[in-house]
């Protein structure tokens, strides 16, 4: 089975460290709704086969889609496929988004997993990276979900920023498993270039933490939330039992996807496609029955092995020898298991149940380990 997401590039405003494609207007959203059910029907033999298990709503904030212009989208993908009766069905939202009704439209909708963009409970902190919502709103937002019946609901967090320390790193920690959600994913923050935060920093105007400030917060984060039966099952996701984000686990697997939207990227085994990054030309295009949207390009063995590489040893699962032995060739495999030794004697790999997996103090090394196994 595969997965369809759809990016909807609109936010209310924009927050100080993204580099995600996205418009704070929304003048053209009924336009790139109409758009993106148009790619639907240019898109239809894109995937090997028409079976769906997962449908992703990313941004930007979908929250900021209508009842109605969701509902449109969704029409089609289940008009055009046959999607599971189990599938995983989520939508990005903020905190300040989810009223009552809000929540009570999703629920109509069959929206059955929610992602909740908090980032923080620390109400200078979310000033300070320009959110939208309060700290008082991020724990009622999740809240009133669960009083509307969505139990598998995940919520964001980035630490890193200048307000980080340990103390109200732990103070984060227990508020979110005090709300009793499922599934949590964090993220170190990282300075991009075309940010305000980027230009700040560039301009010595803001700091960030350095690496060991933030291995230290890292670690507290894994050893906490283990300890309070979430499972450390990719190097920024922690789920409970039976609540793993299925939709990004296939993209860490190599399962194949269709990425509808500006910016949005595609994937069907032998090659990836990414839609162009302007509402305004991705708009244009469709309407004029021009399908040069997007640009494509061809993976060789050596991209898929070196992606392969770096999406799994993200995982528990790790790198699976059987996969290794039955998709690529055995010089690329003999080289592999040549350099993956010294990983082993340093303890940031380990060998278990036919795959090599990090060890927590891998983890720290995750991008750097999976860049030396490159072939």
């Amino acid at each position: 089975m595969s997965g369809i997401y759809i990016h909807i590039p609109f936010c209310k405003q924009a927050c100080n460290y993204c580099d995600f494609h996205f418009s704070t207007s929304l003048n053209n959203k009924a336009s790139l709704v109409s758009s993106i059910i148009k790619e639907l029907d240019y898109r239809i033999n894109y995937l090997p086969d028409k079976k769906i298990e997962t449908i992703y709503f990313g941004g930007g904030t979908p929250s900021l889609l209508s009842e109605k212009e969701t509902h449109l989208i969704l029409e089609k993908i289940y008009k055009l496929y046959d999607v599971s009766s189990s599938a995983e069905i989520t939508l990005e939202c903020n905190p300040d988004d989810l009223s009552a009704t809000k929540l009570e439209e999703l629920r109509s909708l069959h929206i059955n997993r929610l992602s909740i963009g908090l980032q923080s409970f620390d109400e200078e902190e979310l000033k300070w990276m320009n959110r939208a919502h309060t700290a008082s709103e991020s724990e009622a937002s999740v809240k009133r979900a669960q009083d509307k019946g969505f139990e598998n609901i995940t919520i964001d967090l980035i630490y890193g920023s200048k307000f980080s320390n340990l103390s109200n790193w732990k103070t984060t920690l227990n508020k979110a498993i005090d709300l009793d959600i499922k599934h949590i994913s964090s993220y170190n923050l990282t300075v991009e270039e075309k940010t305000k935060l980027g230009h700040d920093v560039t301009k010595k105007k803001e700091l960030v933490i350095d690496d060991e400030k933030s291995a230290e917060l890292f670690i507290e984060m894994v050893e906490r939330l283990q300890k309070n039966n979430f499972i450390h099952y990719e190097i920024s996701n922690f789920g409970k039992e039976h609540f793993f984000s299925k939709h990004n686990s296939n993209y860490w697997k190599g399962r194949y996807y269709l990425g509808l939207g500006p910016s949005a990227h595609s994937f069907d085994g032998e090659s990836r496609q990414w839609n162009v990054a302007n509402n305004n030309s991705y708009i244009e295009k469709l309407s004029a029955n021009d399908t040069s949207y997007f640009e494509k390009e061809i993976l060789t063995e050596n991209n898929r092995f070196n992606e392969y590489i770096l999406t799994s040893l993200r995982t528990i699962w790790g790198i699976n020898i059987d996969y290794l032995n039955t998709h690529f060739n055995a010089d690329f495999i003999s080289t592999f298991k040549k350099e993956v030794i010294a990983f082993i004697k340093d303890e940031t790999i380990i060998l278990k149940d036919n795959a090599y997996i990090l060890t927590n103090k891998g983890k720290l090394l995750a991008d750097k380990i999976a860049s030396d196994l490159f072939v």
